[in-house]
């Protein structure tokens, strides 16, 4: 750690910052500063004192020996749609958006590789890999805006996940500068590697906390060349979540499996101003499931699978999409959840995840305990591999019991997830508002390991300082 010195204001250092990036990319008016005050986490607010956008790995790493050398804190920021609040200045500092690192370097079709900068945003890179037929699963709800640098800090999934797996499983190498300034590789291009620490996995789901990650590496796979859709109203949604182990025990693997209440496909269809689903009165909740590969005989075969297993679970008429444009449309349902909750009122996003077959009584819990407290709460997610996003919703609640009693509330909904082998957060991190909550997973042994990691690597506590943990 370096000596102790009394830290400068970040604008003593703005003359120095404008050299690197140049005083185009360096920002301290008011709408700026706004515009970065905030990203999706709720409705919160915080002013750094400096926003700076650099352009290469080279410029990030001059700036990160400055702010280590005065202690000034640093910011990462991908595009803004963390739900975590990893993005959140909370101590003023700097701000430093990657959204000018924004190339595909070279796309490896031989190798069924991509290298790509970090401020790409991830549809985008998805789209230019399916036109020479490759394929990168990782899809959360805001593909079409996120970078994929922020999915790689919060090891992203979304709905593909329960048959492709995560961004941890397709990231290769990355380069990273760290908080004291060095560029380091953690990897190599390779599909197996047993050569020292895996620093790779250890980067990736890390929220900005080790380094900044400016250049990834990933694994590819073919596209797959066919897909069916359907959507399934259930009477009960504890059997809707019951349904989704008995379809992986059936023998069935879907590539995407999603459960929306009620409210949230009514509520989301009115966001959207589309009323492709009529709902009839005593549906209370829907899965959205997929299957996908090369054969359309077998994709159909399967498809019929698991309606027979559904069908047992006191389902309602099967919509099956007829064509690209209504698969397209009720994936756009989806996709925009949790924008529509957002519209509809003040909310908190607990991102909750259990083994899937645990889901039912996770559900159940979270309403048990809703009662209990007084609060409504909207819920959906990757419900294929456990993930439920549970959506308080602040409603009539008083502001006192908001911001006072519900966080007993929330904090009994973790101990639910705990108790039934799961844990507090699936592909939305930490950040800021769960830390907190920690202790419920966590021994004291198992954070003081973590926290000892964060000081290996930002010996004087600047990047992403109070994520995950308090100030160390």
């Amino acid at each position: 750690m370096l000596p102790t010195t009394q830290a400068l204001p970040v604008l003593e250092q703005l003359d120095q910052f404008r050299v690197i990036c140049g005083a185009a990319y360096v920002f301290v008016d008011e709408e700026s500063l706004h515009a970065y005050a905030h990203d999706e986490t709720e409705d919160l607010h915080f002013l750094p004192d400096v926003v700076i956008k650099p352009g290469t790995a080279e410029e990030i790493s001059q700036i990160m020996k400055i702010c280590n050398r005065f202690r000034i804190p640093v910011t990462p920021r991908g595009a803004g749609t963390g739900l975590s609040g990893g993005a959140l200045p909370h101590l003023g500092g700097v701000l430093l958006s990657i959204e000018r690192l924004n190339k595909i370097i070279h796309i490896d079709e031989r190798n069924q590789q991509v290298t790509t900068e970090a401020g790409v945003i991830t549809e985008v890179l998805q789209n230019e890999l399916k036109a020479k037929g490759l394929f990168y699963p990782p899809d959360p709800s805001s593909r079409g805006t996120c970078f994929i640098g922020g999915n790689i800090a919060e090891n992203s999934g979304g709905p593909k996940a329960v048959k492709y797996g995560v961004v941890k499983d397709y990231v290769l190498n990355l380069e990273v500068v760290l908080p004291t300034g060095e560029i380091i590789w953690t990897g190599a291009n390779v599909l197996k590697n047993a050569t020292g620490y895996n620093l790779t996995q250890l980067m990736v789901g890390s929220e900005g906390t080790l380094g900044i990650v400016t250049k990834i590496v990933l694994k590819l796979l073919p596209h797959p060349k066919h897909d069916l859709l359907m959507l399934v109203p259930f009477r009960s949604a504890e059997n809707a979540c019951a349904a989704v182990s008995a379809i992986f025990m059936a023998g069935f693997v879907p590539s995407a499996m999603e459960f929306m209440e009620r409210d949230a496909l009514e509520w989301v269809m009115r966001f959207v101003d589309n009323s492709i689903v009529p709902i009839e009165d005593d549906v209370k909740a829907h899965l959205l499931i997929e299957v996908d590969g090369n054969d359309p005989d077998v994709l159909m075969k399967e498809m019929e699978g698991i309606s027979e297993v559904v069908m047992n679970f006191d389902c309602s008429e099967i919509l099956f999409a007829d064509d690209a444009q209504q698969k397209a449309e009720l994936w756009k349902l989806r996709r925009r959840v949790g924008e529509a909750v957002k519209s509809h009122s003040v909310y908190k996003e607990e991102d909750t995840v259990v083994p899937r077959a645990e889901l039912p009584m996770l559900l159940h819990g979270v309403k048990e305990i809703g009662r209990k407290y007084g609060f409504h709460s909207v819920c959906y997610g990757h419900a294929g591999d456990g993930n439920l996003h549970v959506n308080i919703i602040k409603g009539d609640l008083s502001d006192e019991a908001w911001n006072g009693s519900l966080k007993s509330g929330i904090r009994e909904i973790f101990e639910l997830v705990k108790s039934l082998g799961g844990t507090i957060s699936g592909e939305h991190g930490i950040g800021l508002v769960q830390k907190e909550y920690m202790d419920i997973i966590f021994r004291e042994k198992e954070l003081d390991l973590m926290r000892s990691i964060k000081l290996v690597f930002d010996p004087n506590d600047i990047l992403n300082k109070g994520k995950i943990f308090d100030s160390l």
